[in-house]
């Protein structure tokens, strides 16, 4: 448990070295609606919506409705500045987001205090799709990495 303690603190303070160059990067690119591409048959189905928020920022909100037609609606707002603020919807987690790149942000949320993912949520040349790589450590420090595309729907 304490290596994996050191390893997320590792790559946290890393990646957060990169984005104070990065800090005055603008979200306008990523407002709109996107898709998650599945192949899943319906119901399911998870729509993000990016929109303004604050000075700078951006508010983000996720609707799903999983294959059996439950849905569920879940959010958070950030200023891109590192700093962790509530996400709605899902009681004792928090989200801190940073820019990296123009194209790229990270994403890290936290349950109940500890590290529980690390997204790098990358936005393509041409502004149409985001791939989210999801870093994720279980209550006992096991790691798993998973991928998900999104296509803008407007």
């Amino acid at each position: 448990m304490r290596a994996r303690a050191v390893v997320v603190n590792a790559v946290l303070a890393a990646t957060l070295a990169v984005a104070s160059s990065a800090a005055a990067q603008s979200p306008e690119a990523r407002f709109g609606r996107w898709k998650l591409k599945s192949e899943a048959p319906p119901p399911a189905l998870n729509i993000m919506t990016y929109q303004p928020w604050g000075d700078g920022g951006m508010q983000i909100t996720v609707e799903s409705t999983n294959a059996r037609g439950e849905t569920s609606t879940w959010g958070y707002a950030t200023l891109f500045d590192g700093e962790f603020r509530p996400v709605q919807g899902r009681d004792g987690t928090e989200t801190s987001v940073v820019f990296l790149t123009d194209r790229v942000t990270q994403i890290v949320t936290r349950r109940e205090g500890r590290v529980t993912q690390m997204i790098i949520n990358k936005l393509s040349e041409d502004g149409n799709t985001i791939l989210n790589d999801y870093h994720n450590w279980d209550g006992e420090g096991n790691y798993r990495l998973t991928q998900a595309t999104y296509e803008r729907i407007h």
